[in-house]
């Protein structure tokens, strides 16, 4: 129950960020996303050191593929939008990085030997990017509630995810 409490939670979490961000008409979406999915992998990064083997250094690599093209597209969206110079839309960003350090430093000095804490945090994560990675790449329909199909694919993970705790 904890396990699709979490995840249903970030689902929804993201989602309500998403149409704040939405209403608001700014040009922060793609950025607050990569953020949203960035500290906690940092997190994750930071437990699989402490606990060491080759995965830390896979997952680092598969984060930093993942935020690069995230990462330029939030950069495009920011100087769109003529809110700020190139330079200080980098010098943000440069900023910003260090989210990634302190993350890494809490999963690896606090978080490591707190595995359901950890496990609930990166269920939670994964349920928001769920919903954004689905919120990204529907289709682009008319809808009055376009958030429903990506909440519709989070649910329907979520029922996955209930069905294979139910038969472990």
């Amino acid at each position: 129950f904890s396990a699709t409490l979490m995840f249903v939670g970030g689902g929804v979490v993201f989602m309500l960020i998403d149409r704040a961000l939405a209403a608001k008409g700014g040009a922060m979406s793609q950025l607050l996303a990569m953020l949203l999915d960035f500290v906690p992998e940092a997190i994750a990064l930071g437990a699989a050191l402490a606990v060491g083997g080759g995965q830390a250094f896979l997952l680092a690599f598969l984060i930093g593929m993942q935020n690069l093209p995230e990462g330029f597209n939030a950069y495009r969206e920011i100087r769109d939008s003529g809110g700020l110079a190139p330079g200080k839309i980098i010098l943000a960003f440069a900023g910003l990085s260090l989210l990634g350090p302190v993350s890494a430093w809490l999963g690896f000095a606090v978080l490591v030997n707190m595995p359901v804490i950890l496990g609930g945090i990166m269920l939670f994560a994964s349920g928001g990017i769920l919903y954004l990675i689905f919120q990204d790449i529907a289709p682009q329909v008319p809808l009055k509630r376009s958030w429903a199909p990506s909440q519709g694919a989070v649910a329907g993970f979520a029922l996955g995810l209930v069905g294979h705790l139910l038969v472990q």
